[in-house]
């Protein structure tokens, strides 16, 4: 309610005439039929409700920011969580990474204490095995030089070359090379069987003590029948040729036109067939040494025993006779090569291998 509507009623006044800025008189009119009081109350009602609704989206704004705020509050400290979180991990991690660096520097450590190890233990190797084969193959050379051993030089040229291939090292291939020009040679020269002609040697020297002398064979009576004839001839004509050669056997016919057995004692016997024994011998030792003079001149010696005071009429004496003739015509003097090409070869390598360890710890 307004002022006016709150005053008591008075008796209506008398009504004043309107003056008109032009003068003339008029009626006043009411103050609710003022428009500029209208638009004045609708500006305040339209401030008011504009003032009561920026109020409540005030209102609602600032519960909604705190809204807001209290959710950022809570995503903030899961956040600082989380960071604390993948921190700690981080920091995890990286001692693991540590550790795995660690473990991994010696693992790398190891290697290469192993390949070290491993380069030291194949250079070993290596030299071990050509010290073993620089010896193998000198004493090859050695018998090749003094016993005349070819087949023993190429074996060990063989068993050289082979345990160099076994290693697989593309710098043995001079070596390997040098082994192989020296087997040709070898290989070249004639083929001389002297374990053949050493165990013929023996057999003949086995043989003696069994050979008859030429001075206990009596010659055979070629009148005296078979025993298979005698059989079946009359008994008074068996008494009768037994008591002839009984007579026979009295007289001796003895020829001088030739050279007779030599008489010996049993003990002469004895060193007969040893000295005879010690000639074969000899012949074998220079076989092996490849001395063609003394051993044919052994044969020889070896020859006139048998000729002279043995049966030349024995099967044994006869084929142990061929033997020394057969043996007597083997060439041994040859000329023989030397491994001299293989051992220099070794010898440069080992050299070269002991300079290049020595520039290398340097």
């Amino acid at each position: 309610m307004t002022e006016e509507s709150v005053q008591p009623a008075a008796s209506p006044a008398p009504e004043t005439p309107v003056v008109s800025p032009a003068g003339g008189a008029a009626a006043r009119a009411p103050w609710w039929q003022n428009p500029w009081l209208l638009v004045a109350l609708v500006l305040v009602a339209l401030f008011a409700w504009q003032w009561f609704e920026t109020r409540l989206r005030l209102a609602e704004t600032q519960q909604e920011l705190a809204r807001r705020l209290s959710e950022s509050d809570v995503v903030a400290k899961e956040s600082r969580l989380l960071a604390k979180q993948a921190q700690d991990q981080l920091m995890a991690l990286q001692a693991k990474l540590g550790a795995v660096e660690a473990r991994l520097a010696e693992s790398q450590s190891q290697q290469a204490a192993l390949e070290t190890l491993y380069q030291e233990l194949a250079r070993n190797r290596d030299e071990w095995a050509l010290s073993e084969i620089e010896q193998g193959v000198a004493l090859a050379a050695q018998q090749l030089q003094l016993a005349g051993n070819v087949h023993g030089a190429v074996l060990a040229l063989q068993a050289a070359d082979t345990r160099l291939s076994g290693l697989s090292r593309p710098q043995y291939i001079g070596l390997r090379k040098a082994f192989a020009r020296d087997l040709d040679r070898l290989k070249a020269l004639p083929q001389i069987d002297l374990p053949g002609m050493s165990v013929r040697l023996e057999s003949v020297v086995t043989a003696i003590d069994t050979l008859p002398l030429a001075v206990d064979v009596r010659p055979r009576d070629e009148t005296r029948p078979k025993p298979e004839v005698a059989a079946e001839m009359p008994v008074w004509q068996r008494l009768l040729l037994d008591t002839w050669h009984e007579m026979k056997g009295l007289v001796r016919i003895q020829r001088f036109d030739r050279d007779e057995p030599v008489l010996l004692a049993p003990g002469q016997v004895f060193f007969l067939r040893e000295n005879l024994k010690l000639r074969l011998l000899n012949a074998r030792l220079a076989m092996l040494s490849r001395d063609q003079w003394t051993f044919r001149n052994e044969l020889k010696a070896a020859q006139g025993l048998l000729e002279r005071h043995f049966d030349g009429r024995d099967k044994a004496v006869q084929a142990a006779l061929g033997a020394l003739r057969q043996l007597g015509a083997a060439e041994l003097s040859i000329e023989l090569p030397t491994l001299n090409e293989s051992l220099s070869a070794i010898r440069g390598f080992k050299a070269t291998r002991e300079r290049e360890a020595r520039d290398g710890r340097k």
